[in-house]
């Protein structure tokens, strides 16, 4: 084993760790980067069917979960989406965007990570993959890391670990234990961007609709996106799903509009002399398998001429406020990310540094910020690690 001095540590080798060594290096630092994986920011290559949405057009400091509401404006202010943009254009790799601002890559996830790893070594990062950081030592000199590859100090530890979301390409607490160590506080952790679970007896009752994807407006309280959801053989799942997940608790009641657009009671009013089952009749707005499972909720397949007031309200009922309670996630496997993580109150948020524990810092998944789907996420991991790299 062999002793080596550095300016800066960063544990962790994905989207966050990546972008602080080379902005760090590129200011003249020595950089060290410890990854205890064998493969290189597997969460970007996975991320956006393999396309990687690296970004969102739309980011704004409300378009993230904290305990402080304020903490991540300084940093997405001093890093947008149109610098990550320019430094894409840069390098000529090009993308395109999608519904509600998301950007993804014409090609690949593989030519961000490419980009990345390119920065970093142009700039003289050392990266040392497969090496497990066993001891966390800190002294007035710094830090000291005791790993499988060799003892390492420097006096600024950055802490990119990610959360619990995915361990099955490698996520683990340990971001987590280091901040317990130094006494930081964590906001308890779960699952988000995750889809959610019914009980059996639910899954039982709405069976005809698995595999069935609608647009709708999901909300929990005061909480709504609108975008398209989906039944599967355990729950629910979709765009609208993973957002509202963020925001759901146990216990919580899930509301559904299955027709935003429209008030189903007020088209039957206007199609009054229509003859049509109503399976029929609904398959107007919804697609026949839907229209039918819908009837069949219902126990009514009579056209519009010959339904009731009552059964005009249940169908209304059913249709806008289609009201379900979880009985849970599918867990960190399927979460895209972790919400709660290292407390906001314990960091600088101009420099992502531990407030009593100079030269600590968290950045990107492992902080108490959530993003939103479509990119937000590694907006955040972009715009954190720029924070902490600048003020070295």
């Amino acid at each position: 084993m062999q002793e080596n001095t550095f300016d800066v540590i960063i544990i962790g080798a994905g989207a966050a760790g990546l972008m602080c060594a080379q902005f760090a290096a590129g200011s003249g630092n020595k950089v060290l980067i410890l990854d205890h994986s064998h493969k290189l920011a597997e969460k970007i290559r996975i991320s956006g069917g393999g396309r990687c949405n690296f970004t969102n057009l739309n980011t704004a400091p409300e378009c993230y979960i904290s305990q402080n509401k304020h903490f991540a404006t300084s940093a997405l202010a001093r890093y947008t989406p149109q610098h990550f943009t320019e430094l894409l254009n840069q390098h000529n790799i090009t993308y395109h965007e999608k519904t509600l601002g998301q950007l993804f890559c014409d090609d690949k996830s593989q030519v961000i990570i490419d980009l990345l790893d390119f920065l970093c070594r142009d700039s003289g990062v050392l990266r040392l993959m497969e090496t497990n950081v066993e001891n966390i030592e800190r002294s007035s000199a710094g830090f000291t890391l005791t790993s499988s590859k060799g003892i390492f100090k420097s006096e600024k530890l950055v802490i990119a670990t990610g959360g619990l979301a995915i361990p099955q390409i490698g996520a683990t607490p340990f971001g987590y234990q280091i901040a317990e160590q130094f006494g930081l506080a964590i906001v308890p952790t779960a699952p988000a961007l995750v889809p959610l679970c019914l009980q059996p007896q639910q899954l039982n009752e709405f069976k005809t609709l698995s595999g069935i994807s609608f647009d709708s407006e999901t909300s929990v309280d005061k909480i709504s996106f609108r975008e398209n959801s989906l039944f599967t053989h355990r729950g629910l799942s979709g765009p609208a799903i993973l957002q509202i997940s963020s925001y759901w608790h146990p216990g919580d009641k899930l509301k559904l509009n299955l027709l935003p657009n429209l008030d189903i009671s007020q088209e039957i009013e206007s199609n009054r002399n229509s003859n049509k089952r109503l399976s029929n009749f609904l398959a107007n707005y919804f697609s026949s398998r839907m229209a039918d499972s819908l009837v069949n909720l219902l126990k009514c397949d009579l056209p519009p001429s010959q339904l009731n007031k009552s059964q005009i309200a249940n169908l209304g009922q059913l249709i806008h406020n289609f009201t379900v309670t979880p009985s849970g996630t599918e867990g960190y496997k399927k979460a895209e990310v972790t919400r709660g993580g290292v407390a906001t109150t314990e960091l600088n948020s101009k420099t992502m540094m531990a407030n009593n524990v100079d030269g600590l810092y968290f950045i990107g998944e492992v902080v108490d910020v959530t993003g939103h789907l479509g990119g937000y996420n590694f907006q955040w991991a972009w715009a954190s690690a720029y924070a902490a790299a600048k003020s070295f």
